[in-house]
């Protein structure tokens, strides 16, 4: 049974420090996350990004400073915080054996949730997994297993939910499968805390923007807030050319419609 939530920020951070030896991580970082938006918390290898997602699901305790989520204090009511939370890390954990199926009904019955069947069956529709949820998942493709991955996670209906890092790896077209599954969160009322090191994730899924450089926030804003940092863009006409992932989507769209006519796209005829 998920804890009941408390009026506020669904995640509040004051101070937060962590050091391993002489490294210190964090260095006072401060942030606030409103209820069923995006966070996004940007930041290069070792800037303390995945440091501070687990000291806040409580697998880590921090130096000096304070955090809570969903109104409970990390550090003296983790098992609260637990009941409001759901993480999924960098790498998908999910039963490769298993069928896309079974994985759910799996967690929903260690959760000791009421019809464990129809509730992987509600998330692989949701998910869009439904054609596939009596495969095993070592036939998934990688965007497949990350969605599969975040449907997990929700089983129990956790108010808040962490994305470590959740599109590391992934091809282009698997990324953008995932997107559309975290914005359906956000869409449905979950909070999300978003780790990334791409900037585009960043720009196409947060309500909220922080950059974390050197154990410290240093900016924390809409987009909209965070160019006006910059001066003004001065308006030239630039041909524009297309992206390397507008040409990759492009190019495989237009394939798979190839093969659904029995045409080639190239190659020995």
């Amino acid at each position: 049974m998920t804890a009941q939530s408390v009026a506020g920020p669904a995640i509040r951070v004051r101070g937060l420090e962590k050091s391993y030896g002489k490294l210190d991580v964090l260095r006072g970082v401060d942030l606030d996350v409103a209820p069923g938006s995006i966070f996004a918390l940007l930041g290069s290898n070792g800037a303390g990004k995945t440091t501070t997602v687990r000291i806040l699901a409580t697998l880590l305790t921090g130096d000096a400073g304070t955090a809570s989520v969903n109104g409970f204090d990390v550090a003296t009511q983790p098992a609260n915080v637990r009941e409001s939370i759901s993480l999924t890390g960098q790498f998908a954990a999910v039963d490769e054996i298993l069928s896309g199926r079974e994985n759910l009904v799996l967690v929903a019955r260690l959760r000791h949730l009421k019809d464990p069947g129809a509730i992987a069956d509600d998330l692989l529709r949701r998910f869009s997994l439904s054609e596939a949820g009596a495969r095993r998942v070592s036939t998934y493709s990688g965007g497949m297993r990350r969605r599969l991955d975040i449907a997990m996670s929700l089983i129990g209906n956790s108010p808040v939910i962490f994305l470590d890092e959740p599109t590391a790896g992934l091809d282009p077209e698997a990324r953008i499968e995932v997107w559309d599954a975290v914005r359906e969160l956000a869409g449905q009322g979950t909070t999300v805390l978003l780790t990334t090191q791409y900037l585009e994730e960043a720009e196409q899924l947060a309500d909220r923007i922080a950059i974390l450089h050197q154990g410290r926030i240093i900016v924390n804003g809409t987009l909209s807030e965070l160019k006006q940092l910059f001066p003004p863009a001065k308006v030239e006409y630039v041909e524009k050319q297309p992206t390397l992932e507008e040409i990759f989507l492009a190019v495989i769209g237009r394939a798979d419609k190839g093969d659904a006519t029995g045409t080639k796209t190239g190659g020995q005829k």
